[in-house]
């Protein structure tokens, strides 16, 4: 891919398989909500609710802190990419339309996934602050989600794509959740 016209030409492709999984994520959390029988909604107590926003902007602020530094139609493609190498079982060499270098600044320099982290968060967030029910249950099943298969997938592909320079990165840098790693860091320039 060229051009920037040809990302947001690859990102509009992507962009609906990418909330087709969100949306299947979000509906198997709403079934495994019914099947458990549990209640619609958990009665918070204000406070929780209000750390329920705070949660929510503070996923929206990690995302807008990683846009600043990863172009969105970007981000879209290469997760587009990413989906579509795991479900099709393609070879992890093939680059197909992930164009942009090994990113590790902004957050990147916190975690390796800082997308996911901020999704996480924003979701949580979005539970806690509407008490409902299915929706921490749809926060758990990202974690799991993101945890057991797309990073684990994800990080062997950037380790094909990257080489040295990714294992360097991955063994400074913690995977999802900042400070925790106890190997002293140190500072790149992208």
């Amino acid at each position: 891919m060229g051009t920037e016209t040809d990302t947001w030409k690859a990102a509009a492709v992507g962009f609906p398989i990418v909330t087709l999984l969100i949306s299947a994520l979000f509906a198997l959390a709403y079934l495994i909500s019914s099947l458990l029988g549990l209640p619609s909604t958990i009665n918070l107590p204000f406070g929780a609710r209000a750390v329920g926003g705070a949660c929510v902007l503070v996923g929206l602020a990690m995302m807008g802190w990683l846009f600043r530094h990863r172009n969105p139609a970007v981000v879209i493609v290469s997760t587009y990419v990413t989906l579509m190498k795991l479900f099709r079982r393609a070879s992890l060499e093939e680059r197909a339309a992930r164009t942009e270098p090994l990113i590790v600044d902004g957050p990147q320099e916190f975690v390796r996934n800082p997308l996911y982290l901020g999704v996480i968060v924003m979701v949580l967030g979005w539970a806690m602050l509407s008490t409902s029910t299915f929706v921490f249950v749809a926060t758990a099943v990202m974690l799991i989600w993101f945890g057991l298969v797309l990073i684990p997938f994800e990080e062997r592909e950037l380790s094909v794509l990257f080489g040295e320079e990714w294992k360097r990165y991955s063994e400074e840098t913690p995977m999802l959740f900042p400070f925790t790693k106890t190997k002293k860091r140190t500072r790149r320039q992208s």
